[in-house]
């Protein structure tokens, strides 16, 4: 039977070929596979986009025209923690509208917003007062955004620019943005 060698053969060459992974494997040492700079997982396990930009008043087009995203200037932390460094009472008078952690005081990419976005109150910022502003928890030198923070960031502009009509030409980014 012609059958049964080449079984034998496909067998044995199976049984070869995992001897050698398995020893290549053993002689990269202890250290398991990284979970990546981006887990699927994890990324799908954060609330949707869309349940972070609804708020609890009605939200019209005309009260959002810009975009500004800017880096918090730590490495960590998360909206309670940047309002008592800020000087703040409590994170009611946050000058933002989202803040995107980094997994340092929230989970990587999970998108927070604030009780100025749920009241849909403007932004008193140096620029334009109908601007979404949203915060990064990072410095931009040292503590760069993360891919799941970066991922989010654009999803959330995607639809914030769809939602209400903004231009992305009115989309300011940090000037270390990468």
């Amino acid at each position: 039977m012609p059958n049964q060698a080449r079984v034998a053969k496909v067998l044995a060459i199976l049984l070869a070929s995992m001897t050698i992974g398995a020893i290549i494997l053993m002689a990269l040492g202890h250290n398991p596979p990284s979970a990546g700079p981006f887990s699927l997982w994890t990324y799908y396990s954060l609330d949707p986009v869309n349940k972070a930009i609804s708020s609890r008043t009605i939200q019209s087009n005309d009260n959002w025209n810009s975009i500004e995203i800017y880096y918090s200037g730590t490495k960590s932390g998360n909206i309670e923690q940047l309002a008592s460094m800020n000087g703040l009472v409590n994170s009611d008078v946050i000058n933002c509208h989202f803040c995107v952690y980094n997994g340092l005081g929230g989970s990587d990419g999970q998108i927070q917003t604030t009780n100025k976005w749920q009241q849909q109150s403007l932004s008193t910022s140096a620029g334009s007062n109908k601007t979404i502003r949203i915060c990064i928890i990072a410095d931009g030198k040292t503590k760069h955004p993360t891919d799941c923070q970066l991922k989010r960031i654009q999803v959330l502009i995607d639809a914030l620019c769809k939602k209400f009509h903004i231009q992305l030409s009115s989309i300011e980014y940090p000037s270390e943005w990468r």
